[in-house]
């Protein structure tokens, strides 16, 4: 779908195939009746109903309307001078931006296959662009791989005097699709080669520098390698990408965040193999911590963001094969920790330790980030509609957590609790990855905790998203399968750092 500002005036809006009118409904003091208001441009409002001979208000109460967010109500209308065919009437409950994403989803599916270009009249503010835009993209977002024609593309047009809002909205929803398109490859395609090639075209795509491990050069990745050479061909990749701004503030000023994505491409549980089978089947989207990085890179490159951003993706297959590790195997991870392999299934903590302590080591980072599909418990505890957040660094995680809000990819503040860490130690190694001498339970703090012990004293941040980075149904603003999650939140803080 394309998304394009249109200048709020007659002439621009009477030449789309839909006009679409955002409204409110208020109750009156006097008798508690509703009062219906269109919330946005209303001279412009005005001149519409005189060019189709139309009141909208009487039209829309013949509907009973409520308000609610989402909410469309179509109207057929025409003029000699006008290919106008309807007027869509769009609720946007009590313009909260959560109700403007809202609205902006139903949009989005109602232009799904549509092939014609629809006038938003909406918000005007610039947090409320942007919310509605990116959710109308989302909502129209689908994929699959049919060899049937697809529909031409749809376009809608939000009325504005300023662009730059519906900009930032097509640069943020264009990098969530994309990462959705790579979570939604299968996983027959979707090897750790192909995502290191996948990597290599957007490096090239935004001008960012690109290093790929593989093979003997893994050597010092314990973890990366014991989970991914259980696929030898092609193998586990560590795949390194950096941003860095051109021009603007002083570079020894310019914050550096190293994010640090789980590629798992497929998850079969190894030799610890999952069960039921059928649970095996969404595993094609166990590198969707990958997949957001990558996006959110792409989108702050766009962006111009004075913030250097370096990722890096751990990409391996966890199959089950002669050549997997086993329990009770140690391994020693990137910078020289040994652990004790409890479940071949708890594979991306051993992934990701290895990124966090090459990032710790090598590139000096003021923050770490990692995002990852780790633990089920963090879906037990959460639900899908928020991701487990830790760190110990309170007034970050406020921070986090208030531009989660504001983008709809909301975290949670989870505590690391120190009385389990001792759950992580092993008569044989450093560290057991599991957690398995405590038995403690609450498998998403204790994943956290293993990991904290990968990155020195960084300042750093880990989401757990199990829960968020997968819809089980098509609805809102999500498709069935990847969600993209984790784009907009990290985008909109990497800026806010610029």
């Amino acid at each position: 779908m394309i998304i394009s500002a249109l200048n709020p005036d007659l002439d621009s809006v009477s030449t789309a195939d839909v006009i679409v009118i955002s409204y409110i409904m208020l109750a009156t003091k006097d008798n508690g009746d509703n009062e219906i208001i269109f919330n946005a441009h209303p001279a412009l409002v005005k001149k519409i109903e005189k060019l189709f001979a139309i009141e909208l208000r009487d039209e829309l109460s013949f509907f009973t309307p409520s308000g609610k967010a989402g909410e469309l109500n179509e109207i057929p209308v025409s003029a000699a001078d006008s290919p106008v065919e309807k007027i869509i009437l769009l609720g946007v409950g009590d313009q909260s931006l959560a109700s403007f994403r809202t609205a902006g989803a139903a949009l989005g599916r109602k232009v799904r296959g549509a092939e014609k270009n629809f006038a938003t009249i909406a918000p005007t503010k610039r947090d409320e662009i942007i919310a509605f835009a990116t959710s109308a993209t989302l909502g129209e977002y689908t994929w699959n791989q049919k060899t049937t024609p697809k529909p031409s593309t749809s376009e809608i047009e939000i009325v504005t005097a300023d662009a730059a809002p519906v900009e930032y909205a097509r640069v943020i929803s264009s990098a969530v699709c994309r990462a959705r398109d790579l979570i939604h490859t299968p996983a027959n395609i979707k090897t750790p080669l192909w995502m290191a090639n996948q990597a290599r075209a957007i490096a090239s795509e935004f001008g960012l520098h690109i290093n790929v491990l593989s093979g003997a050069s893994l050597k010092e990745f314990g973890g990366l390698r014991a989970v991914g050479n259980s696929s030898p061909k092609p193998g586990p990749r560590f795949i390194h990408l950096t941003y860095t701004p051109k021009g603007g503030k002083n570079a020894s000023r310019i914050p550096h965040v190293v994010l640090v994505g789980k590629g798992i491409t497929f998850d079969t549980g190894g030799i610890s193999l999952k069960r039921p089978y059928d649970t095996m089947m969404a595993m094609k989207s166990d590198m969707a911590g990958a997949a957001a990085a990558l996006a959110t890179i792409s989108a702050v490159a766009q962006l111009g963001a004075q913030v250097k951003v370096s990722v890096l993706m751990m990409c391996a297959e966890n199959a089950l094969s002669g050549t997997s590790q086993r329990p009770s195997d140690v391994i020693k991870h990137y910078g020289g920790k040994t652990v004790e392999v409890i479940n071949t299934d708890a594979e991306g903590r051993l992934v990701l330790a290895d990124g966090l302590a090459f990032a710790d080591i090598n590139l000096d980072p003021d923050y770490v980030v990692d995002i990852a599909t780790l633990t089920g418990a963090a879906t037990l505890g959460l639900g899908r509609q928020y991701a487990a957040m830790y760190t110990r660094n309170s007034q970050l995680a406020r921070t986090i957590f208030e531009i989660g809000e504001r983008t709809g990819d909301r975290v949670w503040h989870m505590p690391l609790i120190d009385d389990y860490t001792d759950g992580l130690e092993s008569d044989i190694a450093d560290l057991n990855h599991t957690a398995d001498k405590g038995h403690y339970g609450a498998g998403s703090v204790t994943a956290a905790l293993f990991l904290e012990q990968f990155v020195g004293d960084r300042q750093w941040v880990h989401l757990d998203i199990a829960g968020t980075a997968r819809s089980e149904s098509d609805s809102g603003e999500n498709p069935k399968g990847g969600t993209g999650f984790g784009v907009r939140l990290l985008v909109e803080w990497l800026t806010s750092l610029s």
